[in-house]
């Protein structure tokens, strides 16, 4: 009997100073919350931890999978509360199956708008064979997203989805991607997935100023001239932009129209491209910026 309790005693010890630490890159209360803009390529994939739950918007492009791979192994991630795809484009939920393969995904959260990719028909798929709970977002939804974080969700309105997001007589899925400000504490952050100017404007047109100011944006549509509109930068009046592009990409994205308008009002940004994965940290009151390699405005960017 007083041999096994000294094992035990033993056990407990080792498990207190090696196995029962927690890796840095997980928050704890005493830490706050992170957001991380990951290093995939022309995608999206956003990593956000607090205290009590790890949520990833959007998981990038069908050819970028060993970046989010990766990603997700360097940051320990096994468990994904929430999932929330924007939209249904390649970009934004390509990486789907790798996170289903590496995570146990607890809720899916999408647009409910349906395309016809085999991407996105692998998706639902998969969200039926393992009886994932999966949930539409719409314009005034509020998500937990534990120790009082919360995201707003500001965009699409029913009325877009059921418009089916046509623009001039073409689909564009773009239009009716998820829009939600981050909350915790006194800091925000606006995510955007791939909204664009008309998407912005209706969100300008329907919420307060007071609604949509934050501190850090993520900039709409990888920084493409078709997002980031004048009306909705004064609205949101953001401090910094956070851009996820890959480099060189055929898209010119972002664009040096866009980043002129992030330096006519006085916004720093960073981008992946040059500054790989861009960390958000805050305990809710104060926040830092922290790129992986280099500065914010690299490549001669004007300020």
């Amino acid at each position: 009997m007083k041999k096994t309790i000294g094992v035990a005693l033993l056990v407990a010890f080792l498990l207190l100073f090696t196995g029962c630490s927690i890796s840095p890159s997980e928050p704890t209360p005493e830490t706050g919350v992170t957001v991380k803009v990951l290093d995939v390529g022309q995608g999206d994939a956003i990593l956000i931890r607090t205290p009590e739950q790890t949520i990833l918007v959007d998981t990038g492009d069908t050819g970028q999978t060993e970046k989010l791979r990766a990603a997700l192994k360097r940051e320990h991630v096994r468990r994904i509360d929430k999932l929330i795809i924007t939209h249904p484009h390649r970009d934004h939920i390509g990486g789907t199956a790798t996170v289903f393969n590496m995570c146990e995904v607890k809720t899916v959260y999408d647009n409910g708008q349906p395309t016809s990719t085999n991407v996105y028909r692998d998706y639902l798929k998969t969200i039926q064979r393992k009886g994932i709970p999966s949930w539409t977002l719409r314009d005034g939804d509020v998500l937990d997203l534990g120790s009082g974080a919360t995201l707003h969700v500001l965009s699409p309105t029913q009325v877009m989805v059921d418009e089916r997001g046509m623009q001039n007589g073409r689909l564009n899925l773009n239009l009716n991607s998820i829009v939600g400000k981050f909350q915790y504490g006194t800091f925000s952050m606006m995510l955007t997935g791939d909204a664009e100017v008309p998407a912005e404007e209706g969100i300008v047109a329907r919420h307060d100023s007071t609604d949509l100011r934050c501190q850090v944006l993520k900039a709409g549509h990888h920084g493409s001239k078709t997002a980031s509109g004048a009306a909705f930068l004064r609205a949101v009046d953001a401090d910094a932009v956070l851009i996820s592009c890959g480099a060189d990409n055929e898209y010119h994205c972002p664009h040096p129209s866009v980043l002129a308008r992030y330096g006519k009002h006085e916004m720093d940004y960073y981008r992946t491209d040059y500054n790989g994965t861009i960390t958000v940290r805050t305990d809710g009151k104060t926040y830092t910026i922290e790129p992986e390699k280099g500065r914010k405005n690299e490549a001669g960017a004007e300020k």
